[in-house]
């Protein structure tokens, strides 16, 4: 979710690392999780050795749960369009519903003497708004398995995502995009840190038109599926794998020499709007939703367990 400088400026990259910071997560475990009455079978199939850590079933109605998530506020990367508040994320008839909005509303960090490429702070006001969720400050893992099931229509403008970060500054934190549509494609991509810094990605890009066929299929819920261990990383989409990282194949070239994916990431949720990749989306319609059924975290005995995060 957070791209390269070949896309954004200098400036955006060193504030994008400086937001992808994250504290030092505490030792003792979380309680697990009720696994759910009834679940539906996922593909591909979950190995027996797997037992719930952590899930958000998004039941009830309301504002998220703000034990498990933190809503990030403002312009935040990508020179993206839109204004990220709380407000657009909600809780409505068992899901969780991210809503883009086209509407104004005042930029607060915004400076009369922001020069041209100062995209965070040289806006007045930003013309659209929508919400952005992570776990980041509360709870981060090591390996497992992360089924999200979630639906989006995949209009010009609009970039759901579900991804995680690492601790620390990006791109050596790492990232794992489990979800990017944007520009027509779906994207599965694993990020680390090359030299002087710059991003090194695996890419798996595939067209809309792959899965569209079925005329249903934005009204369907779909099932993404991130497997992490300690040789290699998957990610499906109902089912197809979409892409594959071995961990021999990963070391950062800038800063310690190690890999980014043998430690934590907190996970992440959001509707972007526009920028560069996101597109132009003065054609599409607003309100625009993107809705997501549950988030469920699978970990293996043995595995880094979910744990509360110590606030510095």
């Amino acid at each position: 979710m957070l791209r390269s400088l070949s896309i954004l400026t200098l400036a955006a990259m060193a504030a994008s690392a400086q937001e992808a910071t994250q504290p030092q997560a505490s030792p003792a475990p979380a309680p697990a999780p009720t696994p759910p009455a009834q679940e539906e079978p996922v593909l591909p199939p979950r190995d027996a050795a797997y037992k719930l850590v952590w899930a958000d079933e998004f039941e009830g109605e309301g504002p998220v749960d703000e034990s498990k998530w933190r809503a990030e506020e403002g312009f935040q990367r990508n020179q993206e369009l839109q204004w990220y508040q709380k407000e657009n994320a909600f809780r409505k008839d068992g899901l969780l519903v991210l809503e883009a909005r086209k509407e104004s509303v005042p930029n607060l960090g915004f400076r009369e003497n922001a020069g041209p490429g100062d995209w965070r702070h040289n806006r007045k006001q930003a013309e659209y708004t929508s919400a952005s969720l992570t776990t980041a400050g509360k709870v981060d893992w090591k390996f497992g398995r992360f089924e999200i099931r979630a639906r989006f229509t995949p209009l010009p403008g609009l970039w759901p995502a579900i991804w995680t970060t690492g601790r620390g500054r990006w791109p050596q934190g790492g990232e794992i995009d489990i979800l990017e549509y944007y520009s027509g494609r779906i994207y599965a991509n694993f990020c680390w840190a090359g030299r002087r810094g710059q991003d090194l990605w695996n890419t798996g890009s595939h067209s809309i038109g792959r899965f569209t066929a079925d005329p249903a299929w934005k009204d369907k819920f779909h099932t993404w599926v991130l497997e992490w261990d300690e040789e290699k990383m998957v990610i499906w989409l109902d089912g197809e794998i979409l892409n594959t990282q071995l961990m021999k194949h990963v070391k950062n070239q800038d800063g310690p020499v190690e890999n980014p994916f043998l430690a934590p990431h907190a996970f992440r949720l959001n509707l972007a709007v526009g920028g560069p990749q996101g597109g132009d989306p003065s054609r599409t319609s607003f309100p625009q939703r993107y809705e997501v059924d549950y988030v469920r975290v699978y970990q293996k005995e043995g595995a880094v367990p979910a744990g509360p995060v110590t606030e510095k």
